[in-house]
């Protein structure tokens, strides 16, 4: 069977870089065996899902070049849900439960005070008919829990290697609500199932999840027959470089955030995102396919990655320094630079951290400047030795060479004054590519004090 995973965020928030993650992994996993990647939108949360983190979640996917080979929404499922929900207490395995979160909360906290798990003591199932008609009669509607096998439950994760639950230490999970609504736990597993999921791959906050679900894919089959439970992986969580954990809801370190407000290239996000965590060094990738070629899950360690936006600007600085004008332009585009060139975008990338920062030296190069003149007399003598256009990256050398010789001037007696006249600042790009691109007459006002 084909490789198929699955991306399935629940669009209650903005994505953060450790949701991403788990889309990127997957995505190159996918790739690297030729298999599809589903995104699903796990929006049954119906009182968070909002319509605008959905499109969220595909802007930012886009952007980042995850591309989804099939696509689903679990709100398009709920008939499917019934269904598999009808059969499942045909079997005898969902069962119905009145206690009341008061009722539940005061259960847990008299077992914990005991030392003992907060395990469901499986109360309802001693219920008798009269019982349950009693409390309905009271006003009370069920909620629907999973009976557990009490049974080992072992699997090889392609992370953690082999894992193994007892079945009797674990509680019946809660499948259906008692507004009648269907829960994740059983969501995700009638959707692997009926989507054909053959790997999933997700965080370690869902490892007693699985436990769980690998029951619930078996019932499933044992009911409606079907494909082989999915093999798993359980990635550990990203956190931030404090080691504090990420949130949708606290817009912890938001991929939207870092597109628009701190203008990350999506190459740096994800040649970052996809070595975090691994052995491998991290390194500047231009392509995705780049990654594909390098990307082995057995690489994942177990240790917590730590995200550090220092890293990110540093990894997105090295990756302006390679990238051609090409892949650039329409970003300049969009900065209001639809006249820059592939001569401006080699010139000042090697002293870019983001491409909005092209805007201050397009300025330099196209728009009026204040030189500091600090030394009139020398800069008039450079300027009469200012050769005739067109000038090329030959032209900075030979000029220099000619004004040292009259001047007696080398280093940085020679080369600051020059620089602060002609671009107002003591540092930047090479002067070689910049003079071109100032141009005679500008350079011949600046050089004379005058803002040109």
């Amino acid at each position: 069977m084909s490789v198929a995973v699955r991306f399935a965020p629940s669009p209650t928030g903005l994505l953060h870089v450790g949701n991403v993650r788990l889309a990127l992994v997957n995505w190159l996993f996918a790739r690297k065996a030729g298999g599809s990647f589903l995104l699903r939108m796990d929006d049954t949360d119906e009182e968070r899902s909002k319509p605008e983190y959905a499109e969220g979640i595909e802007r930012d996917l886009t952007w980042l070049g995850l591309t989804w080979d099939r696509f689903a929404r679990e709100s398009d499922r709920y008939g499917r849900y019934d269904e598999v929900a009808a059969a499942l207490k045909a079997a005898g395995r969902l069962y119905p439960c009145y206690e009341t979160p008061e009722e539940l909360n005061l259960k847990r906290a008299s077992l914990v005070s005991q030392g003992r798990p907060p395990i469901y003591d499986r109360a309802a199932l001693r219920l008798t008919d009269a019982d349950r008609a009693r409390l309905e009669s009271e006003g009370r509607k069920p909620h629907w829990r999973f009976k557990l096998e009490h049974a080992p439950v072992e699997w090889t994760d392609l992370v953690r290697g082999p894992v193994h639950f007892e079945g009797a230490a674990l509680s019946d999970p809660v499948l259906i609500r008692e507004d009648g609504r269907p829960l994740y736990t059983l969501t995700s597993v009638v959707d692997d199932a009926d989507l054909a999921i053959t790997h999933v791959i997700r965080g370690e906050d869902h490892v007693a999840n699985t436990a769980v679900q690998i029951q619930i894919f078996e019932a499933l089959k044992n009911i409606e027959g079907g494909g082989a439970v999915p093999v798993f992986a359980h990635l550990p969580l990203l956190t931030d470089a404090a080691g504090q954990g990420l949130s949708k809801r606290l817009g912890s370190l938001s991929v939207a955030s870092l597109r628009e407000e701190e203008g990350i290239e999506p190459m740096a996000l994800a040649s970052l995102l996809a070595k975090l965590g691994t052995s491998d060094a991290i390194e500047p990738r231009l392509t995705l396919d780049e990654l594909v070629a390098e990307f082995d899950i057995a690489k994942v360690s177990r240790a917590t990655p730590k995200f550090d936006p220092e890293e990110l600007l540093r990894l997105n600085a090295r990756i302006l320094h390679l990238l051609p004008f090409e892949r650039v332009a329409g970003e300049l585009a969009a900065l209001g630079l639809a006249e820059a060139d592939a001569a401006f975008w080699e010139a000042v990338r090697p002293n870019l951290s983001r491409v909005a920062e092209a805007r201050d030296w397009w300025a330099v190069t196209h728009a009026p400047v204040a030189p500091v003149a600090d030394d009139p007399a020398f800069l008039a003598e450079a300027a009469a030795l200012l050769p005739e256009e067109p000038w090329d990256l030959s032209t900075w050398g030979a000029w220099t060479g000619a004004v040292k010789a009259k001047t007696g001037r080398k280093g940085k007696d020679l080369f600051l004054p020059l620089r602060r006249a002609l671009t107002g600042r003591d540092h930047g790009p090479e002067l070689k590519n910049l003079l071109p691109l100032i141009g005679r007459t500008r350079a011949e006002k600046r050089l004379a004090g005058e803002t040109a």
